[in-house]
């Protein structure tokens, strides 16, 4: 039997993947609570602060400050929707096809900003913090479906050790 980047043999060559071992673990709470969080976070400086520092922005600040606020809400409630998903199939609410059917209707991207640096380093600095703090959650909740469904990325297949960095990286939240 071959190995893949998201199996490993244990005892009589049965397999165990290392992504469905990760979604039931304290790592995949861990990023539950921290996505969970965010989320929060996000909507009570959108809300209150953010409201107020976008009243002080030149217009083409402004505009890019209205952008990027809309892509972060967008960006977290996409991860927002997988984490529910996913923690429903894990505590039994629904069995993991269902979970894969209704995950296949979220967009996790790993598109970035279009707005220049110029422009993106003009925007508050609590705006810009949200939005880094969300692509990198975003990245470990993208590669943790990679890891779940057995999708990684071409450079983890060729590179075992890779593969298991990717998986440190993705259990212990490093961008590393």
């Amino acid at each position: 039997m071959n190995e893949t980047s998201e199996t490993a043999v244990i005892d009589s060559g049965n397999y165990v993947s290392f992504g469905q071992k990760l979604i039931s673990s304290e790592a995949f709470r861990t990023l539950f609570r921290e996505g969970m969080s965010l989320v929060e976070e996000t909507a009570a400086y959108l809300d209150g602060d953010g409201r107020e520092d976008s009243r002080k922005l030149a217009r083409t600040a402004a505009l890019a400050y209205a952008t990027e606020s809309m892509r972060l809400t967008t960006r977290l409630m996409q991860i927002a929707s997988w984490l529910l998903i996913q923690r429903a199939a894990n505590e039994g609410e629904m069995n993991q096809d269902q979970a894969r059917q209704e995950k296949q209707k979220i967009k996790l991207t790993t598109g970035r900003s279009t707005i220049s640096v110029d422009t993106f380093t003009s925007l508050p600095e609590r705006l810009r913090d949200l939005v880094d703090r969300t692509e990198r959650l975003q990245g470990r909740v993208l590669m943790l479906e990679a890891q779940i469904t057995g999708t990684g990325g071409d450079q983890s297949r060729d590179n075992p050790i890779e593969s298991q960095l990717a998986l440190l990286r993705t259990a212990f939240g490093s961008d590393a």
